[in-house]
């Protein structure tokens, strides 16, 4: 099993989120970390699971100038695939993950998980729900 781990982090946060993924499956899986401006449609058939992290920006969507661009090139090239999506943010109620899903499943995605988000750093219980998330791209 190969997963792609494709995240954007400014703070730090959404960081310790992938590292976590990372961690819970190193030895179950083959995980790439991969920054967004280095992933884009030519890479999608080289994995068979994908783990996506954006904080929330400004008034609650994805990072606007690498990960918008590239998750938009590559949506189209993901239906059927088996996904999750995490993420932090600082203000708002997680309005820009509840979007990011709808169009994921729109987008014919498989998501095994419900999102993770972290307000600010990940607590324990969002390292939890992450640590489930990551084996649910696996099982």
């Amino acid at each position: 099993m190969k997963v792609a781990l494709v995240y954007y982090s400014s703070t730090g946060n959404t960081e310790a989120m992938a590292n976590a993924i990372a961690e819970e499956l190193s030895g179950k899986a083959e995980v790439d970390t991969i920054d967004p401006s280095l992933f884009g449609p030519g890479d999608v058939e080289g994995y068979d699971a994908f783990a996506f992290g954006c904080p929330a920006m400004g008034a609650e969507v994805l990072e606007e100038d690498v990960f918008e661009p590239m998750f938009s090139s590559v949506e189209g090239s993901l239906s059927g695939k088996k996904a999750i999506l995490f993420g932090s943010y600082g203000w708002g109620d997680g309005d820009w993950m509840r979007n990011w899903e709808e169009r994921c499943r729109a987008d014919g995605i498989v998501l095994s998980h419900d999102p993770v988000i972290a307000n600010e750093a990940p607590d324990e219980d969002a390292i939890n729900s992450l640590k489930e998330a990551a084996n649910s791209l696996i099982s």
